[in-house]
């Protein structure tokens, strides 16, 4: 379905990375939405449960084989799978995604293994360093010029991240998605970039 969000995961994702985003795309400063914008839902190999990093296991909506061809966006979520045998599975998907025109995130080894794929060659981006981008793509991997070195990034349809750039990487697919006006969306970045208690004497300064 168009409205949904496919977060892929693959065993020893990192629990971090999709939860803000995930959390942005179901609620809003005070409760869950009744309505969203779009729906959330998990993407993996097949349909048995999927490993975290932290040992918690995500049972997925779909699988490679089930998951529709129309969607909002494709999120893959870093970790310690993208260097298995079982992520080349992932480069027709994302090559499809890529060709409709959706929104493609990629944060921390899953930027890696874009690059390693090629896919990282005619656009600007990031991801753990530019040293890993180019241990992983190896010959595959030849816009080092393109490369910014940021938390995160957007080129069109495509964000890349750093692993701790998860923040970043939430906000930009957000304004992407449009889920929120842009001011909303400053302010669930800050929330959480700052914390409450500076967040709240802005508040009180403005006043």
């Amino acid at each position: 379905m168009k409205n949904e969000i496919l977060f892929l995961l693959l065993d020893d994702y990192a629990d971090h990375e999709p939860a803000f985003l995930s959390e942005a795309i179901r609620c809003d400063a005070y409760a869950i939405k009744p309505s969203p914008a779009y729906l959330n839902k998990t993407v993996a190999p097949d349909l048995s449960p999927v490993r975290s990093c932290g040992g918690f296991h995500t049972l997925p909506d779909y699988s490679f084989d089930t998951m529709p061809d129309d969607f909002a966006a494709l999120v893959l979520v870093g970790g310690y799978g993208w260097q298995a045998p079982q992520s080349a599975r992932v480069v027709p998907i994302v090559e499809q995604a890529l060709r409709r025109g959706a929104i493609v995130g990629a944060i921390c080894n899953a930027a890696s293994f874009l690059a390693r794929h090629g896919f990282l060659n005619h656009v600007r981006h990031t991801g753990n360093g530019v040293e890993q981008l180019k241990r992983w793509g190896g010959e595959n991997y030849v816009n080092e010029a393109g490369y910014v070195n940021a938390q995160a990034v957007r080129d069109g349809n495509l964000v890349t991240a750093n692993g701790s750039g998860y923040l970043e990487f939430t906000r930009e697919l957000l304004l992407l998605l449009e889920n929120d006006t842009p001011e909303a969306i400053g302010m669930f970045y800050r929330f959480y970039k700052d914390g409450l208690v500076k967040v709240m004497e802005s508040s009180s300064k403005s006043c």
